[in-house]
């Protein structure tokens, strides 16, 4: 079930009614169901590897307090099993396709299994979120669950079960355990999310996404015609996945839980380091507390923390999707995050504090986050070899006014994102400064949910594209 949707929207109101006429002692055995149905609505036996990752996990979590001295053991058949079906879903086809193709080169022609099956829906989140659940338990952050209910509800709570954001047991787990309540000024609050949400994903997201579509679909696209479609993505990506995560968070709190955000204004980041701690951000979280430090982080020397940040990298590329281009995009955030270290130490920090040169770091930033979606989109790897090396000077100037042309539509399309960034960094915390906020705040987010209401029906995209981050 898509959030986009009629379905969705008559299973949200359904919910919610039958939730909060219940008392709250039966709350969580509705919920689990409804998850349920939600997850497997449209492809049931998504249900069977998602049930595996539960139960397994449920007793090995148990196992890790009766039995502690088995605590590798009881790790190693959780990692295993989740990373196995992750792998047998995700990675398969890729691994004997690469394998397949070396044994040609090789001039072995060996017959090799593909196996033909879709990639079951959030099976990269909620295998993570499995997986950190275990680890936090080994650890002694979290008590091991002990009612299966409230576990399954964990992992599949169905407003985060798709897409993130991935939850840490100590934050939604206590959730789950403990009695939930609605007050307006939240319910108002998840009412502007959801709003918000969905006029970022059918009128952003999707207008611009027509662009882009359409310019990665040219076989031989000029230089300012790709770039167009570079920037047409820029602003799809974080549309969407910022929508998906608004919708998310809006949906649990008007079920009385309160979701992590996963979004702080990216496109402001000015270094590759603090994009990752705006964007995705409870993937970068996970990966650092799960990956990172275990592996040593940046205590075991400059060799060791390159090697490790390498490390996190190529398998945040490889999270994302079984294909070089990911591996790629893994190894190219790598790269950046080096060299901008290695900058760090060689440029005076005088100079690094020099009015105006903070902004210089976020447009350079920004410029290297677009290479990067290039890498990002363009999955034939010998087509991202020729887009790289497009020569601007080489362009007709039909082509340019066209770019510029539909550079302007997809700005306009992005404004509302612009409006949205300068109150929240900059409006807002004036009028907060100023004890305004507060008085104004119901009639404001009130108007301005309207606005974006009305805009849901007039400019909604003809055309509807899934959830981007569905195919992780």
């Amino acid at each position: 079930m898509i959030f986009h949707s009629l379905d969705f929207l008559i299973f949200l109101i359904a919910v919610l009614a039958g939730y909060w006429c219940l008392p709250a002692r039966w709350q969580n055995w509705f919920l689990v169901p409804a998850s349920l149905v939600f997850y497997g609505w449209v492809k049931p036996w998504f249900l069977l590897p998602f049930a595996a990752t539960t139960v397994i996990d449920y007793f090995v979590a148990r196992g890790l307090e009766a039995a502690p001295a088995k605590k590798r053991t009881l790790i190693t058949i959780s990692v295993v099993s989740n990373l196995g079906l992750l792998g047998v879903f995700k990675y398969f086809n890729f691994f004997v396709a690469n394998v397949a193709a070396l044994l040609d080169a090789l001039h072995l022609h060996v017959p090799l299994p593909v196996l033909h099956v879709v990639l079951p829906a959030g099976i990269s989140f909620y295998t993570f979120q499995s997986i950190g659940y275990v680890v936090d338990v080994a650890r002694g952050h979290v008590r091991a669950c002990r009612s299966f209910r409230d576990y399954a509800l964990f992992v599949s709570f169905f407003p985060q079960l798709v897409a993130g954001p991935i939850q840490r047991a100590g934050h939604l787990l206590t959730q789950i355990q403990r009695p939930r309540s609605l007050t307006p000024a939240v319910a108002a609050d998840a009412f502007f999310l959801l709003v918000w949400g969905f006029f970022k994903k059918v009128v952003i997201a999707d207008n611009v996404a027509v662009t882009a579509n359409k310019v990665f679909a040219l076989q031989d696209p000029s230089f300012p015609i790709l770039w167009t479609g570079v920037l047409a993505f820029c602003i799809q990506i974080y549309a969407d996945f910022s929508a998906y995560t608004d919708i998310a968070r809006g949906s649990a709190r008007l079920l009385g839980f309160d979701l992590s955000p996963n979004f702080n204004h990216p496109y402001l980041a000015d270094s590759p380091s603090d994009f990752w701690k705006r964007w995705h951000i409870s993937l970068s979280a996970w990966i650092r507390d799960y990956i990172y430090i275990p592996l040593g982080g940046s205590r075991g020397g400059t060799a060791r923390t390159l090697l490790n940040l390498t490390i996190i990298f190529l398998l945040t590329g490889l999270w994302h999707g079984a294909s070089w281009n990911f591996v790629l995009w893994g190894l190219y955030y790598a790269v950046l995050t080096i060299l901008y270290r290695l900058a760090a130490h060689l440029v005076p920090a005088a100079l690094q504090t020099l009015p105006g040169v903070r902004a210089g770091k976020i447009l350079l930033m920004f410029a290297l986050t677009n290479l990067g979606w290039l890498i990002f989109r363009e999955q034939n790897v010998a087509q991202l070899w020729r887009d790289l090396c497009l020569d601007p000077h080489a362009a007709p100037p039909g082509d340019w006014h066209v770019a510029a042309y539909l550079t302007a539509t997809n700005a306009l399309y992005a404004l509302p994102l612009i409006l949205h960034l300068i109150w929240d960094t900059t409006l807002r915390p004036l009028l907060a400064r100023w004890n305004a906020w507060p008085p104004i705040a119901c009639w404001a987010s009130t108007a301005t949910a309207t606005i974006l209401f009305a805009g849901l029906l007039v400019l909604r995209s003809n055309t509807t594209q899934d959830f981007i981050y569905f195919a992780f």
